[in-house]
């Protein structure tokens, strides 16, 4: 994971305090009082967390303090496990092309659009979307169902097919998992 970094908006009275015992805090401290270089600086960072007194509806991963006076310590808690919340979410996450599966709520969006998914179909997008190659249908027995390969059984083009008729309901997109004669593919 990166480098955490908090920034601190429009509160300078916290900047200062947070810096003075900054070497004891596992996280980058800075400070921002105008939103263009705030912007700025947060386009170039992947794991950060904007801190201030007031909330602020254009702005991402923003933590509000708003409930004074806080203990020092309980303050570099809720930081933490904010930016443990950030980090679970963000390993939740998982895209394939234009396509964002939610690990969590086992769903495949796309815009606005959600269609929940079964672990069985998450897992055997992600397996395919991993291959640059065809995958076969001994291969997914094996590796997304634990089957033996000479056991025969139609459990894979079966759920594939089911798979591929929801996302076709619900995104119209007939291209999505491609059949091969050697396998299945994701593009």
């Amino acid at each position: 994971m990166s480098v955490k970094n908090l920034i601190i908006y429009k509160f300078n009275p916290l900047y200062h305090i947070l810096k003075e015992i900054g070497s004891d805090l596992n996280f980058n401290i800075n400070s921002e009082d105008n939103e263009n270089s705030l912007n700025d600086k947060i386009k170039n960072l992947d794991y950060y967390l904007v801190l201030s007194n007031k909330k602020y509806s254009d702005i991402r991963n923003q933590f509000l303090l708003d409930n004074l006076p806080i203990n020092i310590f309980k303050l570099i808690e809720k930081i933490n496990i904010e930016f443990l919340k950030q980090q679970f979410n963000s390993q939740s996450e998982f895209k394939i092309n234009q396509y964002t599966i939610n690990l969590n709520s086992r769903e495949l969006m796309l815009n606005d659009l959600k269609l929940k998914l079964t672990e069985k179909e998450i897992n055997t997008i992600i397996y395919v979307s991993k291959s640059n190659k065809p995958v076969s249908i001994n291969e997914l027995q094996e590796k997304v169902w634990s089957y033996q390969s000479d056991m025969e059984t139609h459990t894979v083009e079966t759920h594939v097919y089911r798979l591929r008729k929801k996302i076709l309901g619900k995104f119209s997109d007939n291209q999505f998992i491609i059949s091969k004669k050697d396998g299945y593919q994701i593009k």
